[in-house]
């Protein structure tokens, strides 16, 4: 395309073009699933580099989809035909100040770059499932961590956006000054600037009880049924997740847990090794075949769900439910463990509730969420094709639409209606809020703009 030459040169020439030789490798995100094939992809490194790129994309009659790195990337194919791939994962500054517990990540930073550095000092961030999730992205979409049943969001512990508006304009946004914007980057996902680095506070953990139960999954219904009732009293402190697992033959896996299928539940407790046992004394009850619970460093909490950290082909979708009676037991177990054919990797039952379920004092375009569980479907191609792992998901996540909640957790409902993510004023709020750093439509969104 004649327009994009004029990006030629800029971000100090990591800027690749169809026919490149680098074009095939920039392009691609972490999930390989997704096949992208935007107009340009461009990797800049500081704020004034995106400024440049977004005023030459517009000069050119191109859009912007800004794509932060790691997991949290946002599948974007089949709308950047006319767009530029903005890449953040080159701006990877980070800062932790341990006096005020506060951290400032650059666009490009990773969740384990900052428990690794916050653990050094005595703090924990409120990091999503892996280390290998990116800061920005995670956050923007709101971010359930392991510490979200007691703290609520991560996007609530924004305290200071900095993003590049559609007119090349830098901002730096916070309570008193663009505060519309520092609302918006709370849960709001983007589509109002590329956002090139957050400031959100720390907490004061350094250590937590934290491990792994596991069964065969032949025990799945017994243990989710009990675990189900076990979450009913669970103090905020506690978050857990339960997952039907049939785990891959791979070497970097525990031997105890490799090409076996299994149920599984990881927890975090917050506190010390006696309070944390306590907390879950009714699930080891259960007789778990694996027991890794222990007092650890916040930092290897990160770890502690066993994903992958190099790029994979993944399929995955999610919805919220409101409840986990036995009979949505009986119809997740029968969808998804033995004797279901199902051919997906995981599901998962992530505990909600505490903290997440009450708007955060610290408002922002999403302040909690609205469901007692976030149960998430995932799927390899293991040779069966996609529209087939696509099938198994929904036919896990359809076996509970008697339970199923009305909203939608966007970062991980690739499917869902948009307006599904918020409550229909902080929605019509952020729509103005677009609409008015991004008049022209410069920024490709997020999520693809659905009714329901």
């Amino acid at each position: 395309m004649a327009e994009t030459e004029a990006l030629r040169g800029l971000a100090g020439g990591a800027v690749h073009l169809p026919g490149d030789a680098l074009y095939d490798e920039a392009r691609m995100p972490w999930n390989l699933q997704v096949d992208e094939h935007p107009a340009a992809v461009a990797y800049p490194a500081d704020p004034q580099e995106v400024a440049r790129i977004v005023e030459a994309a517009a000069a050119s009659g191109l859009r912007v989809a800004p794509q932060g790195t790691g997991h949290g990337a946002p599948p974007l194919a089949g709308r950047l035909e006319d767009a530029v791939l903005l890449r953040t994962s080159a701006m990877t500054d980070l800062r932790v100040d341990a006096a005020r517990r506060t951290a400032r990540a650059g666009a490009g930073v990773l969740w384990g770059d900052v428990v690794t550095r916050a653990g050094r000092v005595g703090l924990a961030g409120m990091h999503m499932s892996s280390p290998g999730v990116g800061v920005v992205g995670s956050s923007l979409g709101g971010g359930v961590s392991w510490y979200s049943r007691q703290h609520g969001l991560q996007c609530s512990a924004i305290t200071a956006v900095e993003l590049v508006l559609a007119d090349g304009t830098f901002v730096r946004a916070t309570e008193t000054q663009d505060a519309d914007l520092l609302w918006a980057a709370r849960g709001g996902h983007g589509g109002f600037g590329v956002v090139t680095s957050l400031d959100f506070d720390l907490l004061p953990i350094a250590t937590a009880y934290a491990g792994m139960l596991a069964w065969d999954w032949r025990h799945a219904r017994h243990v989710l049924t009990a675990w189900g009732e076990w979450t009913e009293g669970a103090p905020d402190s506690v978050t857990s997740v339960a997952r039907i697992f049939q785990v891959p033959d791979i070497e970097w896996l525990p031997g105890t847990l490799r090409g076996r299928k299994m149920v599984m539940i990881d927890a975090v407790a917050i506190g010390d090794a006696e309070a944390g046992a306590r907390s879950i004394a009714a699930l080891r009850a259960l007789r778990p075949e694996v027991d890794t619970f222990a007092q650890v460093p916040a930092a290897d909490i990160a770890h502690l769900q066993l994903d992958p950290q190099e790029p994979t082909a993944v399929y995955a979708n999610s919805v919220l439910v409101d409840g986990l009676p036995p009979d949505a037991v009986e119809a997740l177990v029968a969808s998804a463990g033995p004797e279901s054919g199902s051919n997906l990797l995981f599901v998962e039952l992530r505990q909600l509730g505490g903290a997440l379920a009450r708007p955060a004092p610290r408002g922002g375009a999403l302040d909690h969420l609205d469901g007692s569980f976030l149960v998430l479907g995932v799927g390899l191609d293991v040779g069966t094709g996609w529209s087939a792992v696509r099938e198994d998901a929904t036919r896990v996540l359809d076996s509970l639409a008697p339970w199923t909640s009305r909203a939608s957790y966007l970062s991980m409902a690739y499917e869902a209606a948009a307006r599904r993510g918020w409550s229909a004023a902080s929605y019509d709020r952020l729509l103005r809020i677009r609409q008015s750093a991004d008049p022209n439509g410069l920024f490709v969104l997020p999520q693809a703009p659905s009714d329901d």
